[in-house]
């Protein structure tokens, strides 16, 4: 069972390396904001392959470089880029779960397609939450162990196998979903767009611009958001109150070059916005770096509702299978 010497031992915490959970809600009157995992597909689904909840968490590692070493027996997976991820240097397949042992040494080499990959055991890590969540959002200083990415030399808590199985855990089954279902990373991405209430403070060449051009990932993109390069667009109002801020709004500050707000978004901010990017696309940008492309595609929110129930069904019917993962 699990005690206070179970845990991973950070060897090279790799460029950044996070502990999330599904994130921290009902504290923006705080001005803390949500954290989270940026990719919930992969995370979501890194958890469904353990048996964990969804509030369980798990690391996000950005780019890659982690190398940790367990000191006990569990099963792990990691979902998300693809990256080399080796068990004492021997490459194992990513989603799918796979037997960690004491002694163990797990690293991931640097996203080959993609940006962040998710790593979790079996009934996740034991950070204890700070304002309802364990997920890191470095701005503010909470979450996580101690506010802060990982170092090394620290320790990740975590649930142990239980001694009475002990004995079978290297024959415990595997388990992987459709091949069909594991997303592909692509350098070009469509997001959707729900235009939002402040729509009218654009000129209708401006919503046309928006929607018929394609946008880079300028080099300013990280978990608070992503500012794009592309054509122009101007707001005809630029004073407002600041307001809440919803994740995925679409904020164009006064060079006209549009910001997506991801996860570690501030509570207010007072840039007009032109819309909200559909949450499940956010997945998509997530896992996109400088230099890659965006479009745009305007949808309704009668539309939004649709693909969302589409979505909960599509993943509903994901199967999860044994496989022979050596």
């Amino acid at each position: 069972m699990s005690d206070n010497n179970t845990h991973f031992v950070v060897e090279r915490p790799g460029v950044l390396s996070l502990i999330q959970d599904a994130g921290r809600f009902g504290q923006t009157h705080l001005g803390l904001t949500q954290g989270g995992p940026a990719d919930r597909f992969s995370f979501n689904w890194c958890h469904n392959l353990l048996g964990n909840a969804h509030t369980c968490s798990a690391l996000e590692v950005v780019i890659g470089g982690l190398k940790l070493k367990s000191n006990c027996q569990t099963v792990g997976c990691v979902t998300g880029a693809e990256t080399n991820v080796t068990v004492n240097g021997k490459l194992i397949p990513m989603w799918c779960t796979f037997v960690i042992n004491a002694g163990d040494v797990i690293e991931f080499g640097f996203a080959a397609k993609g940006l962040r990959s998710y790593f979790s055991v079996s009934g996740g890590f034991t950070i204890k939450p700070e304002f309802g969540s364990c997920s890191t959002v470095v701005r503010e200083k909470v979450g996580g162990l101690s506010g802060e990415p990982l170092k090394q030399g620290d320790k990740l808590p975590m649930l142990a196998i239980d001694d009475a199985d002990s004995n079978t855990l290297p024959t415990l089954d595997s388990y992987t979903i459709d091949a069909k279902a594991i997303p592909t990373f692509e350098s070009t991405v469509t997001l959707r767009v729900i235009l939002g209430y402040q729509q009218d403070w654009f000129s209708d060449l401006d919503i046309r611009r928006f929607f018929c051009n394609n946008y880079q990932i300028s080099k300013q993109f990280d978990r608070m958001g992503y500012r794009l390069k592309g054509p122009k667009i101007t707001a005809n109002k630029t004073e407002m109150l600041s307001e809440g801020i919803t994740l995925g709004a679409i904020q164009i500050p006064a060079d006209g070059q549009p910001i997506i707000l991801l996860n570690d978004r501030q509570t207010i901010g007072g840039y007009p916005k032109l819309g909200s990017v559909l949450s499940i696309d956010l997945d998509k940008l997530s896992q996109c770096k400088q230099g890659d492309v965006v479009r745009f595609e305007a949808i309704t929110i009668e539309q939004a509702h649709n693909i969302l129930h589409f979505e909960q069904h599509r993943q509903a019917q994901i199967n999860i299978v044994k496989k022979a993962c050596s």
